[in-house]
């Protein structure tokens, strides 16, 4: 199921980053924001109920995160909530990349895999944009929109077609 997850993570944060690129209205973007963070959310609480916890949990991070930031796109809401949440999401990447792919967990199973890090780190430093821009109030400019166009690409897209064709 990470596989499919990573494809449509991958797509929203493409066009995200696309759409931000080119200033198109975020109602417009709000679309596959829900469609991405509804299909995580289906998903992970599958994930939940099969009692799989270490994976809907981080799954749910990026559920919400795409719903939330389709409903704040379509009633143009404040920002600051998303940046806390952000914020929270983003120290919690840096754990999980520690733990994914430094360390490792025998009782969750992980073996350390360096590439875990490198794309938990990646999605640590893009929530932590949110922080950034929105609480702090520095304008990053172009940097937030093409990160998501890359980590869409780099750590989604491609990771998620190689799990769907059993290659990672």
């Amino acid at each position: 199921m990470l596989g499919v997850c990573l494809l449509f993570v991958g797509i929203v944060l493409i066009n995200n980053g696309l759409c931000r690129l080119n200033n198109v209205n975020g109602k417009s973007t709000a679309v596959m924001n829900i469609f991405t963070g509804g299909l995580s959310l289906i998903i992970n609480v599958i994930a939940l109920v099969q009692g799989h916890y270490y994976a809907a949990g981080t799954g749910l991070l990026f559920g919400f995160t795409y719903l939330f930031v389709a409903i704040n796109s379509i009633y143009g809401l404040d920002a600051k909530p998303f940046a806390w949440f952000s914020t929270f999401v983003a120290i919690n990447a840096v754990v999980f990349g520690t733990l994914e792919g430094v360390m490792g967990n025998q009782f969750l199973n992980i073996t350390p895999d360096w590439r875990w890090a490198a794309i938990w780190y990646l999605w640590a430093i893009l929530w932590g944009t949110a922080y950034v821009e929105d609480i702090l109030h520095i304008n990053l400019g172009k940097f937030v929109p093409r990160l998501q166009v890359f980590e869409g690409l780099v750590t989604a897209w491609i990771p998620g077609v190689l799990l769907l064709i059993g290659q990672w």
